[in-house]
């Protein structure tokens, strides 16, 4: 029985993980009371004839008064011995804000703050953060469009089929925020900037002419020689401590040259070296800023 609870901010785009996981063989369903996740992985996951069946569910605030449950309902899940992972979705609150303002729609709790989207939103923060701490996966979705969603859920799942551990490598710009899934941040900002190389300009980290101006510099290699023997301690003692997921995140100015840089050679190594690796460069594209 393979038993994915999704979970997280109003607006997050949970409605779209779910429809994902259908497309992907789940049995989902929407909205369920935390109290019935045990009886729900029972009835549908491990009932004769669906020991292998794939089960999916949306636990959130809309229960309200029975969000509580949930993490009791977790340790029932884990006395039984049941495997179940749990995928948080979050976003930048100014985002879930627009969200809300260009749907129309109601925040689930807007009727217990009175009417402001804002104060509703930071209260589902405070609610869910413990949620968020015991999730296996926490994807942040405030610069991605329904197809990147999709897909990063896809590799997720499929990491999961193979019984394996996932690294996710990503580049951003530090002018349009930190990643909320990053669980390890490197700043590369000390490092010589391409940007300013009118050649350079106007290409990207992926490019042969930005790695061999940035690692020209002896900072650069000596930061790449300890980088690499960092991570080389790190990554199996993150997975013997049982991690799904690990999220690096490399950061510059405006996210499309140093940062993409390091998340293309660390995503390389960590690849050679047996790991499953996925990067992503969020900003790659965003040329209002320099990088």
């Amino acid at each position: 029985m393979a038993l994915v609870v999704v979970t997280g901010m109003s607006g997050a785009g949970k409605s779209k993980a779910i429809n994902t996981l259908e497309d992907l063989g789940y049995y989902c369903v929407d909205n369920l009371p935390p109290k019935f996740l045990v009886n729900f992985a029972d009835l549908y996951g491990m009932s004769e004839g669906h020991g292998s069946r794939k089960i999916a569910t949306v636990v959130d605030v809309r229960g309200k008064d029975g969000f509580p449950d949930f993490f009791e309902a977790m340790n029932s899940l884990k006395e039984k011995e049941y495997p179940y992972k749990i995928l948080f979705l979050d976003c930048d609150d100014s985002i879930l804000c627009n969200r809300y303002k260009e749907t129309r729609r109601i925040h689930p709790l807007m009727s217990e703050e009175n009417g402001s989207i804002e104060d509703a939103i930071k209260k589902e923060r405070e609610l869910m953060q413990s949620a968020k701490d015991i999730s296996d996966y926490v994807i942040d979705t405030s610069t991605l469009m329904p197809a990147q969603l999709r897909e990063i859920i896809t590799d997720i799942l499929e990491t999961e089929t193979k019984g394996g551990f996932q690294i996710q490598m990503v580049s951003f710009g530090y002018k349009n925020g930190l990643p909320k899934e990053a669980d390890l941040i490197f700043d590369v900002r000390f490092l010589p900037n391409p940007f300013y190389v009118p050649s350079l300009k106007e290409h990207n980290g992926t490019e042969a002419c930005i790695k061999d101006y940035v690692m020209s510099f002896r900072e650069a290699n000596r930061f790449k020689a300890k980088l690499f023997d960092l991570m080389t301690f790190l990554i199996p003692l993150y997975r013997k401590e049982g991690k799904a997921q690990l999220v690096i995140a490399f950061g510059c100015t405006g996210g499309k040259h140093r940062s993409v840089l390091f998340a293309e050679m660390l995503g390389a190594f960590l690849k050679n070296k047996g790991w499953d690796v996925k990067i992503r460069h969020r900003d790659i594209k965003n040329t209002r800023h320099g990088s």
